[in-house]
């Protein structure tokens, strides 16, 4: 397989949260953190949103990413997290060329909006292939030299937290209910959506002999720049790039990972506008129900991972806008709707549990690893309980075609697969996962399907 992977690669610094530190940084901005609390910011440009947005999701067990808008505040950060914080690849584009590069595939083309030494160490040297310089080059071969240009370094801080970890709120103890984590990102090229030329030339002239286009980072994009352009452009260039691809190469699979908007606006341009030219479109709990209750469509139970409120959404995000696949996965288990027929369900179907288990192998390493040696660990590691539980729930629902450690079955005229997912104990990390899932059972679905 060939496949080119776009647009945002950055790199996370992972911080292991501790609650009751966490507290005693945020002594001083009580009364601040308060106000914010009770009314979301959903970006940072001070001190207090960035505690507002940490505690919310610490508070919830939920995951997000908010934009830092001051400059002053991610040094801020640089100063008092990232000497203690551990680097890896990061952005979802990045991750995910990773994951392909390590699972076996031939070649895969990624735009990197910075390719500086350090950028490119996090890359695999196993199928990555860079158009740099006039030519394609490895990625090992890249990092090695000093590219021209600004090299500033792009870094988001991921704070990872537990369940059972304590913090104090509004002078009380605080328990976490579930691992997660909070983001905060300050990213002025992946902000703007950047597309590196080199890459655009190459992916252009070379798209006839590509298999699959893997895409994310729209979640970035703002609402206004520095220069006053708006998201518009930025959306609109990549829009008319995928369009060119699939023009010249019809027979292209398209897949779309989404992320966390800060902006119900640009969340619907972005996804009325790629509706018409992707494949498929991944998504976690959360951006499902955002997505869905911007068109009025029932939201109740998604949150709560309710497998069954989640095909009926999925199901009529399909309806409304005649989406080829929604794919959406949680913590505890994977599902697919689309307009498939039975036999490329049941594709789709082992393409999820190639997924999961890749996943979970991951969660436990914390490292890539060839795909033999992923599904080994993988196979060691549980289904999610709560998974299994709502398995037996859509079967109990709605007509089952097949089942054995997961689902096929119709609902509403589409198809469905669902698998639970596998729960490592006690996970080295949770960041990525969204990802390393999308990204292995998109590779599987072309493999199955070439």
């Amino acid at each position: 397989m060939k496949i080119i992977c776009a647009y945002n690669a950055n790199i996370d610094a992972i911080y292991r949260v501790d609650g009751l530190q966490m507290s005693s940084f945020a002594q001083g901005y009580e009364e601040e953190i308060s106000t914010r609390l009770q009314n979301l910011p959903g970006s940072i440009s001070s001190v207090p949103d960035f505690f507002a947005g940490l505690f919310y999701c610490m508070q919830k067990g939920v995951g997000a990413e908010w934009m830092i808008r001051d400059p002053g505040v991610f040094e801020w950060l640089r100063s008092n997290f990232l000497e203690r914080s551990f680097m890896r690849m990061g952005g979802n584009m990045g991750i995910m060329a990773n994951v392909l590069s390590e699972l076996g595939t031939s070649a895969v083309i990624p735009n990197i909006p910075n390719p500086s030494p350090l950028q490119m160490s996090f890359f695999s040297d196993r199928a990555i292939f860079v158009p740099y310089e006039g030519k394609l080059q490895r990625s090992s071969d890249i990092h090695q030299s000093e590219p021209p240009g600004d090299s500033q370094e792009l870094i988001h801080f991921v704070f990872d937290f537990k369940k059972d970890d304590s913090f104090l709120l509004y002078g009380k103890q605080m328990s976490v209910p579930r691992e997660n984590r909070f983001i905060a990102t300050y990213d002025p090229l992946n902000f703007e959506l950047h597309i590196d030329e080199e890459f655009s030339r190459y992916a252009l002239s070379n798209i006839r002999e590509m298999d699959g286009v893997l895409i994310a980072g729209y979640h970035l994009l703002r609402e206004a720049y520095p220069d006053g352009s708006g998201y518009q452009e930025k959306l609109g260039r990549s829009l008319e790039q995928l369009r060119a691809w699939k023009s010249r190469n019809n027979k292209l699979h398209i897949h779309i990972e989404l992320g966390h908007f800060s902006s119900t606006g640009i969340a619907s341009d972005v996804f009325s506008g790629l509706v018409p030219i992707a494949d498929s479109i991944g998504m976690n709990e959360d951006e499902l129900a955002m997505l869905a209750g911007m068109y009025g469509i029932d939201t109740s139970g998604i949150l709560e991972m309710d497998a069954c409120s989640i095909i009926r959404a999925a199901a009529s995000m399909c309806k409304v806008f005649g989406t080829g696949r929604i794919l959406v996965h949680t913590r505890e288990f994977v599902i697919s709707v689309s307009p498939a027929s039975a036999s490329v369900a049941g594709e789709i179907f082992e393409a999820l549990h190639f997924g999961v288990k890749c996943a979970a192998a991951f969660a436990c390493s914390g490292k890539l690893a060839d795909r033999n040696t992923l599904l080994a660990i993988a196979s060691g590691i549980e289904e999610s309980d709560h998974g299994r539980l709502q398995m037996t729930k859509i079967e109990d629902t709605i007509p089952i075609i097949y089942r054995e450690n997961g689902i096929i079955a119709e609902y509403s005229g589409y198809s469905v697969c669902a698998v639970p997912t596998r729960l490592c104990g006690q996970p080295v990390s949770t960041v990525g996962l969204g990802d390393t899932v999308s990204s292995a059972i998109f590779l599987r679905e072309l493999e199955l399907g070439s």
